[in-house]
């Protein structure tokens, strides 16, 4: 090579890099080293114990990432903020992040009035929101270019579970217990629209409040309808007590049929819960899981956090894989319009979790749509079901 020819060649890469670095100050969170991601969860609520656990796994999973060298010679860092489960500690939380934290995305951000209430100053400059935990329809629709949602709706879950027990099972008598909140009345919708589509009527529906603890009377009115399945529209233990509650009342000809928000491993092994239905994503995390992969997980996240991990965890280390998988496609240069370039590039995604298959595209801002079904068989999650649709 000349002389002429090498100076040649050091200018034109010493000019890539000056863009590159261009393009990275331009770019809130982007340095020439460094991606800087947020996410808002809940530490110290309610939902703890998903928020702990999926904010654990993304760590986790970008810790493997920068391990291994990081992405495009970036590494990740991630500023997460407690919101305790409470809509105005949320808000703050989203502040702090996109104001003067200048984050580049949300990922995993958890709960669906909470994920609501920051779209608004979020989307206003341009912070993408990235697979939250929350199947609300809401996280990807209306269409907004930043809103990502990897999996199934709670309206999905349900009109999957609904088509099953109706042409497989004869259900004819459907009837809905759900919580009077914008999470129930989705599982109530999906409910409605499948039994629509089948040409049956909803037989009889009860609401609750979240913090209701006694269901005889949503139970005796029930039975007394002579529902042969009940659509639950219920989380943890309002789903717990209603179907022991249940059983305990010589109540034994009758499905109960949860969303994936069910689907949960104090569900499965809560006593009394055997023979129960709820709608899943991935497989469980189960200690012993006959999924090598899976197993992996459980062990390495242990080791990490002293703790086994539940089904948040599993979301949240898909939620930063996914991240990673955008990162990835974008390229050196690395700006929001490359990177969501880079998340509709993700084709044919599979998880380790035996999750659905993932794809994105122009205008396509919901990944997957199926689910299958699961049920609580001697204290523990059995897939029922290959993924199912509607």
């Amino acid at each position: 090579m000349s002389n002429w020819t090498f100076v040649k060649a050091v200018a034109a890469a010493a000019a890539a890099a000056a863009l590159a670095t261009a393009a990275s100050a331009q770019t809130r969170g982007v340095t020439a080293t460094e991606v800087l991601f947020g996410m808002h969860t809940d530490l110290s609520g309610v939902a703890a114990t998903y928020g702990v656990s999926s904010s654990n796994a993304v760590k986790m999973r970008f810790d493997e990432i920068n391990d291994a060298g990081g992405v495009n010679g970036r590494k990740i860092r991630i500023i997460i903020e407690d919101q305790a489960y409470q809509v105005p500690k949320a808000v703050q939380a989203c502040n702090k992040l996109i104001n003067r934290d200048k984050v580049f995305a949300f990922v995993a951000p958890l709960g669906t009035p909470m994920n609501n209430a920051c779209f608004k100053d979020q989307f206003a400059v341009g912070v993408p929101n990235l697979f939250p935990l929350s199947a609300a329809r809401s996280m990807y629709e209306p269409y907004e270019r930043v809103k990502f949602y990897g999996a199934a709706s709670y309206v999905d879950q349900i009109r999957s579970g609904v088509d099953y027990f109706v042409k497989t099972k004869g259900k004819k008598a459907i009837c809905v217990m759900y919580q009077d909140t914008d999470f129930g009345k989705e599982v109530l919708e999906g409910a409605e629209v499948q039994a629509k589509k089948l040409g049956i009527k909803i037989v009889e529906t009860t609401a609750h409040k979240p913090t209701d603890q006694d269901f005889t009377a949503p139970i005796t009115k029930l039975r007394s309808a002579g529902c042969d399945l009940i659509i639950m529209g219920t989380i943890v233990r309002d789903s717990i007590v209603p179907y022991t509650t249940a059983r305990k009342a010589g109540w034994t000809d009758v499905d109960f049929l949860g969303s994936a928000a069910v689907y949960d491993l104090v569900v499965g092994a809560a006593q009394g819960m055997e023979g129960f239905y709820g709608m899943g994503l991935t497989e469980m995390p189960y200690v012993d899981s006959n999924v090598a992969s899976v197993k992996t997980f459980v062990d390495n996240y242990k080791k990490k956090f002293n703790i086994d991990p539940n089904i948040g965890a599993v979301y949240g280390y898909v939620a930063a894989d996914l991240t990673y998988q955008g990162l990835k496609n974008a390229g050196k240069d690395l700006t929001l319009d490359s990177f969501i370039k880079g998340l509709e590039a993700i084709k044919n995604y599979k998880d380790i979790f035996n999750g659905p298959t993932v794809n994105f595209g122009p205008n396509i801002r919901q990944g997957a749509s199926s689910s299958f079904l699961a049920q609580v068989k001697g204290g523990r999650w059995t897939r029922v079901t290959e993924p199912l649709g509607f």
